[in-house]
């Protein structure tokens, strides 16, 4: 894996020459591969902490994303991607598990950039993400990733072929589980257990150099915080969620389910802010 440190010190350097929005704007046809190795035990214990997960035998449904996670920091941080790595704002994942993945598996993974698409705060690209065992595809991931920038017409500009699925409306307020209380160093935890150190997560001076009041919580610690919850999370096949609003840190989040659908808000009634809504579907036991 390439050095995160090295990667984020050259994404530093160049996103203050990039300019997104352009209508010409095109994205180079780059893959980043890893090749086959199991994960590092230490930093999986670390993320299972932080998130919540309990199972030994069962690698986190979402941990293949932590392991490409420098691979995207290779990617987005070459001259010629067109946006900004500082300040990227992950706004929706799908995800999809084939198979159980375990501890021990040494998979490959491929990380590429499938499209751009306007957003009404800037542009979005879709970056797609595979791990795959002896050549078979076991675990797959479609995200979106949001350069803010003034736009032309509030609606965001014309950047090429969008392949960003439609956000999913919000439906009614879930049944309220837990309160959660999230501390003001959760951004710097969650970024040591994951390497994702985007300075939006750090501290209230850094995340206001990008216009947000204080240090926000990642967005894949809350979807792995919410799948952490589920009965037998081994199990999830499919995740689908949508990063709605940022959560302020520190902060109170309400986290709730039916089961199948999942939100995180700002307590109960019609006024409460959602901030994260989600679908996750199981596998039987069997397969």
């Amino acid at each position: 894996m390439p050095s995160l440190i090295l990667s984020l010190a050259r994404g530093a350097a160049t996103s203050p020459f990039k300019r997104p929005g352009r209508p010409d704007t095109v994205l180079p046809p780059d893959r980043a591969t890893a090749p086959p190795a199991p994960p590092a035990a230490g930093p999986l214990a670390a993320y299972r902490r932080i998130c919540g997960f309990t199972e030994p035998d069962a690698l986190p449904v979402t941990y293949p994303h932590v392991l490409a996670f420098p691979l995207a920091m290779r990617l987005m941080t070459r001259r010629r991607f067109p946006l900004p790595v500082t300040g990227l704002v992950h706004t929706w994942i799908e995800i999809t598990a084939h198979r159980t993945l375990h501890p021990t598996d040494p998979l490959e993974l491929t990380l590429y950039a499938d499209g751009l698409t306007p957003h009404r705060r800037g542009t979005e690209v879709t970056v797609v993400t595979e791990a795959r065992l002896s050549g078979e595809l076991v675990w797959e991931s479609r995200s979106g990733y949001l350069s803010r920038h003034a736009t032309r017409t509030g609606t965001g500009t014309g950047t090429g072929p969008g392949t960003a699925p439609a956000p999913a409306v919000p439906g009614p307020a879930l049944p309220a589980v837990a309160e959660w209380r999230l501390p003001a160093d959760l951004g710097r935890r969650y970024g040591a257990a994951s390497g994702d150190r985007n300075p939006i997560h750090l501290y209230p001076l850094t995340a206001r150099l990008f216009g947000f009041p204080r240090a926000i919580a990642h967005g894949m610690w809350t979807v792995a915080h919410c799948l952490a919850q589920t009965p037998r999370p081994h199990l999830i096949h499919t995740v689908r969620a949508d990063f709605r609003a940022p959560v302020l840190l520190p902060g109170t989040v309400t986290y709730a389910s039916d089961g199948t659908g999942f939100q995180l808000r700002d307590g109960e009634g019609d006024d409460a802010r959602v901030h994260l809504t989600g679908t996750a579907a199981a596998r039987s036991a069997r397969s």
